[in-house]
């Protein structure tokens, strides 16, 4: 299935979310963990939620109420939300499903990486490992 996802757009309040449809979809929340530093240089974001929505902009306005899961990290981040309308109920709760799992699959494999760091007196077993042994030398 193809999607046609809006741009990445910060959440700075809940007005900044007038530009999304009442219609019904899925979103994606994501945080900025590496700000751009150069004029050809580009965000780094991590997504942290994946939800589908009756209506968009109902479900997106709640996540900054006070009594909100999300608020207060919000508030406290710069964070982005993109999302993509789908109207069909069966393709929209499928679509969630399989980005749900996608990022519960990308969690698991970086829990394992920071759980079982590489020993610097080892040699990295795979490709992976090296780049993540690069990028932790480098911060």
């Amino acid at each position: 299935m193809e999607l046609n996802w809006s741009r990445w757009s910060r959440c700075e309040s809940s007005f900044g979310l007038l530009l999304a449809p009442n219609q019904p979809g899925v979103f994606a929340l994501a945080e900025e963990i590496v700000e751009p530093s150069g004029p050809d240089a580009r965000r780094l974001l991590a997504v942290f939620e994946i939800d589908e929505a009756e209506d968009l902009v109902h479900s997106l306005s709640r996540l900054f109420v006070p009594d909100s899961a999300w608020q207060k990290r919000l508030a406290r981040t710069r964070c982005y939300l993109r999302y993509v309308v789908i109207t069909d109920a069966e393709s929209r709760h499928e679509a969630a499903d399989a980005l749900k799992r996608w990022l519960n699959s990308q969690l698991e494999a970086a829990a394992q990486v920071f759980e079982n760091p590489v020993r610097p007196h080892q040699e990295a077993a795979t490709v992976t490992e090296r780049a993540v042994d690069r990028v932790m030398a480098n911060l």
